[in-house]
């Protein structure tokens, strides 16, 4: 069989960033490999919230061709990768009544249980993007993985729905457009981190993933194998860039400039407090500090940001749910050194940084978080010929399909 191959675009809207990456698809296997990468700071967007179109469709534009111009490929369409706080999430059930004389459960009775879990009320400026099923019940018999082929005469489904403003998505698609491209689909941003930095052991057991941003951070809840609990909080790293560009009398791309080479989250572990150069406010007088005063700065907003993580995880009711499986930190604010250690002190949780697992391609993309979502973007879009009905049951881990059969 013939190798088919093309060439796909993730792409992420950050919240003060745009970021992208290119795979190489292999149609036959089902396979991407990361090729390319772009990245581009960007006014137009705040919180992951279009602000200027303009702007924003300039960054996309400068982000894709620069990844473009590393591998002489051209890219007419993108796979979306959002997030910010206009992105809600509830938890819902659906249930279908086989009143036929077959009771074989087929594709239709599970997308049409769904279709029903979707009919909600929500307000007409919202729209649904995603419906993850968590797990199916049949005759009241919860944790069935796949009901289909199986007899029943009452099918439930318990699921996570996401909406979205819709005119904060119709601003990102005109961003987009406005830079050349079309968008295939939007996703959310940690469901899609999710599938590749979370390992099925620790969906199953219970954790929480945390994608540390810049001006928003957003956080994911397993247990049990499935997603029960999202939520974007308007608080990221960026904060800390501010609290170093005020502190040293710096601009603001120098204070992240300084951050991202020689910034600690924890004071006590500096352990040569050697002398850091930066360039002054007015653009021109070179200053001095070290690494120490450094994380003196940046350590009181690190805690201030995991207590109010600390926070949203006690008032979701699944605080004791993440225990055994522990937190995952990913995002480009987790690029600070000890940023997973330091996490850990405040919220009291085992917390390991979260990167990429089993994604082809090069290192030095894969390797850093801030690509973490726009890789993400690409393993959870759906093959182009698959139906909606596999889609969906795609949503459900292999391994928990099988494992519940036993």
């Amino acid at each position: 069989m013939a190798i088919k191959e093309e060439i796909v675009c993730g792409l992420d809207i950050g919240s003060s960033q745009i970021v992208c990456v290119l795979g190489k698809y292999d149609t036959n296997r089902n396979t991407i490999e990361i090729i390319a990468s772009g990245r581009n700071s960007c006014k137009g967007v705040k919180g992951g919230v279009v602000v200027s179109i303009h702007e924003t469709a300039y960054s996309i534009k400068s982000a894709i061709e620069e990844a473009e111009e590393q591998t002489d490929e051209v890219v007419n369409k993108v796979y979306l990768g959002i997030r910010g706080e206009h992105i809600e999430t509830l938890n819902n059930r659906g249930v279908v009544s086989i009143s036929r004389t077959d009771k074989e459960i087929t594709a239709d009775d599970v997308e049409q249980a769904i279709d029903n879990a979707k009919a909600i009320q929500i307000s007409p400026d919202r729209d649904i993007i995603d419906t993850i099923p968590q797990e199916f019940s049949l005759d009241r018999q919860k944790g069935v993985p796949n009901p289909i082929g199986m007899d029943g005469h009452y099918l439930e489904v318990y699921v996570h729905i996401v909406t979205a403003g819709m005119n904060h998505l119709t601003n990102i698609y005109k961003s987009v457009s406005q830079a050349g491209f079309s968008v295939v689909e939007p996703i959310y941003g940690i469901m899609a981190l999710g599938d590749i930095v979370v390992l099925d052991e620790e969906k199953d057991v219970g954790c929480l993933l945390i994608d540390f941003g810049g001006q928003t951070t957003g956080m994911a809840i397993y247990s049990e194998g499935s997603i029960r609990f999202s939520r974007e909080i308007s608080c990221g790293s960026d904060l800390i860039t501010r609290d170093i560009a005020h502190a040293l009398h710096t601009s603001l791309a120098q204070a992240q400039l300084v951050k991202e080479k020689y910034g600690v989250t924890i004071p006590n572990l500096v352990k040569e407090d050697k002398e850091i150069e930066f360039i002054g406010v007015d653009g021109h007088n070179v200053h001095k500090t070290t690494r120490k005063r450094l994380a003196d700065i940046i350590a009181p907003r690190l805690e201030e940001i995991s207590e109010r993580i600390n926070d949203e995880i006690q008032n979701s009711t699944y605080a004791d749910a993440i225990v055994p499986g522990g937190i995952i930190l990913t995002g480009g604010g987790a690029k600070l050194q000890n940023c997973a250690e330091a996490f850990e002190r405040v919220i009291g949780i085992s917390t390991r940084m979260g990167l990429p697992q089993n994604i082809m391609g090069s290192n030095e993309i894969i390797s850093n978080p801030v690509y973490a979502t726009a890789i993400g973007v690409l393993r959870y879009r759906p093959h182009p010929e698959t139906s909606r009905i596999k889609r969906i049951m795609k949503r459900i881990p292999l391994w928990k399909r099988v494992r519940d059969l036993f």
